[in-house]
């Protein structure tokens, strides 16, 4: 017999379905069943870019110590894809677990000797009970949780409260459910000792105040809080979610209580270029607005950028970035967008980015995005990606100040333009800083007029193509850049428990993994101080912390270490010095494979200094 995984709030357990085949609700009700008995998951979805037929995965991390990363490997594998099980075989660790429909006898040749097989016969089941199709392919989901939570032991409960908030108002479907429920558990008790699988959930009061919610939705309830009232967008996976619940949220909270008018403009583009151009539009006009898009529509949409950038526009992009180059792999994660965003446009260009670590960050982010659009006067990006926007995740409780004051930048009123000495100048930089004053539209009769141009201009907008002008007018751009660097989102720094001259540089969805593999070296005897990078322009932390260290990893998720090349040609660092650690293959990178990734570079080292 093969040894037993035993663990109780720390396990993995993954479900491979067929896309379309209803398993996503059931997969989200055993998560949330979970996290209502008071332990922390962190569930990832991994699904096809096609409608239906397709493999899909689910994967639950069951983490009362807090990982809310993948951590790598499987600890229960619920094998409901005949084409893929000899791939999800292989995932599980050894001593693990294999949860398959046992309707039909399958040969030992199909198993691994070093797991344990648990076999149920959901079709069985589902064929007695149902003589719907339909019925049957749907029930079996909930049959299974309804196994699973026996073998568990998950709080049958919890799972019935679940289908109570479901389907309230709808007795005859919150009854079915239930019904498949206990078929799936009342097999279980009849036929099998729960204790056939030694991995546990018990009641835990590890949640605490934190909240499940994915980083898409959190964005726009950011935009919103954050004065947003335009969105423009062109339907692309992974970002519509985002523009959908931008309108869900502005339907509650944009329309005037007395007239019912709507106080917001929400408007689907016929593409991504007029969607950007409606916002630069709305942008030169003094309203705030923001796009949501994914890394084929920034492609399209950086002549638009260019002009918002060199036109001084304030403009915020949300990009829920997906795997490429090209179509790519539109329903799987990567951090590939870092070098298209940062240059976005022709000719010599920098664009700020900032870069969310959770849902949390992403409505923080959302806000303060909008905040740094108006006070630069420039595109902002918001480099979130498909782990954090489509996949639910606990973080602190979103925070606001009712207080707060949108920070507009400088504008000038009719009464600045009328108590002005000097002459209006759209970009004369008056203090150094290199962001000049703009006025909106219409201010005054005759005063802080200009023409809004993508060709080269002086001082006061007009017209030239003089070679000292033009440099003129870069380098105030530079000087504009500069500033960012300090009133972006400061980086995060992590101290290791020792002194050590090694260090790591991580941003956006590596971080819950990251906060793991961290302390799997530390108990390893790997000392590393770590920083977390919030946004681009990168601040002058990061040469320091680059110059105090003899060996800095930089972890990101792309093939070319994207973020590294912007590193080096900002700081001019010796490039020997900062080792790429890079995960490209789409799905969200794990502890495992950071610590691996680490030790396997420093143990040559620690071999010569022996």
């Amino acid at each position: 017999m093969p040894q037993k995984l035993e663990a109780v709030n720390d396990f993995v357990v993954k479900f491979a379905n067929v896309n379309g085949s209803g398993s996503a609700s059931a997969n989200e009700l055993f998560a949330r069943s979970i996290l209502r008995m008071g332990v922390p998951v962190s569930p990832r979805n991994i699904f096809p870019s096609n409608i239906q037929g397709l493999p899909t995965w689910y994967e639950v991390r069951v983490t009362e110590n807090g990982y809310l990363g993948r951590r790598g490997g499987v600890d229960l594998m619920v094998a409901m894809n005949p084409q893929t099980w000899a791939e999800d075989l292989k995932e599980i660790e050894p001593g693990g677990y294999l949860f398959y429909d046992a309707t039909k006898p399958m040969p030992p040749s199909m198993f691994r000797p070093d797991i344990n097989v648990v076999g149920v016969p959901l079709t069985a089941i589902c064929n007695a009970t149902y003589t719907d199709a339909r019925q049957r392919q749907l029930f079996k989901n909930i049959i299974y949780v309804g196994a699973l939570s026996v073998l568990l032991d998950i709080d049958p409960k919890e799972i019935e409260r679940l289908f109570g908030e479901q389907y309230k108002g709808k007795e005859k479907l919150l009854d079915s459910n239930i019904k498949a429920l206990n078929l799936g558990r009342d097999w279980v008790l009849k036929n099998m000792d729960p204790s056939a699988v030694a991995l546990k959930v018990r009641r835990a009061d590890a949640v605490g105040n934190r909240i499940f919610v994915e980083g898409n939705n959190a964005a726009a309830l950011g935009c919103v809080y954050g004065g947003a009232t335009v969105c423009a967008w062109y339907p692309i996976t992974p970002s519509s979610s985002l523009a959908e619940a931008f309108q869900s949220h502005c339907r509650r909270l944009r329309h005037d209580k007395e007239t019912g008018k709507a106080k917001y403009a929400v408007i689907q583009a016929e593409d991504e270029l007029a969607s950007i151009g409606m916002v630069i539009g709305a942008g030169w006009n003094g309203a705030r607005a923001f796009t949501s898009t994914s890394g084929p529509g920034i492609s399209l949409m950086t002549e638009f950028i260019g002009l918002a950038y060199f036109a001084e526009i304030p403009a915020v992009i949300i990009n829920v970035q997906r795997g490429g180059p090209s179509t790519g792999m539109p329903t799987r994660t990567q951090q590939a967008d870092i070098l298209s965003c940062a240059l976005a446009s022709n000719g010599d260009t920098r664009h700020v980015m900032l870069f969310p670590e959770d849902p949390k960050e992403c409505f923080d982010f959302g806000a303060t995005a909008l905040d740094l659009a108006d006070r630069l006067q420039t595109p902002v990006f918001v480099m979130t990606d498909l782990d954090i926007g489509m996949n639910h995740r606990l973080c602190a409780p979103f925070e606001w100040d009712d207080s707060r004051a949108y920070d507009r930048g400088k504008v000038m009123t009719a009464e600045d333009l009328q108590a002005a000495s000097a002459k209006f100048g759209r970009y004369l930089d008056v203090d150094g800083d290199g962001i000049p004053f703009r006025t909106y539209p219409g201010t005054h009769p005759t005063k802080g007029s200009f023409f809004t141009r993508g060709t080269t201009k002086d001082r006061y907008a007009k017209y030239s193509e003089e070679g000292p002008v033009y440099v003129d007018n870069m380098e105030r751009l530079v000087r504009k850049f500069e500033t960012a660097k300090n009133i972006a989102p400061q980086p995060v720094l992590r101290p290791a428990k020792a002194a050590t001259r090694t260090g790591v540089i991580y941003f956006g969805s590596t971080s819950p993994a990251m906060a793991e593999a961290l302390d799997r070296l530390e108990e390893q005897g790997v000392h590393m101080n770590a920083l977390r990078l919030r946004a681009y322009p990168l601040s002058p932390v990061v040469a320091d912390f680059v110059e105090d260290h003899d060996t800095v990893f930089l972890v990101e998720q792309n093939r070319d270490g994207q973020l590294r090349m912007l590193l080096l040609s900002d700081l001019g660092a010796d490039p020997r010095k900062i080792v790429p650690i890079l995960h490209y293959d789409g799905t969200p990178i794990t502890a495992r494979f950071i610590t691996d990734a680490i030790q396997g570079h420093l143990a040559p080292k620690r071999l010569a200094a022996e």
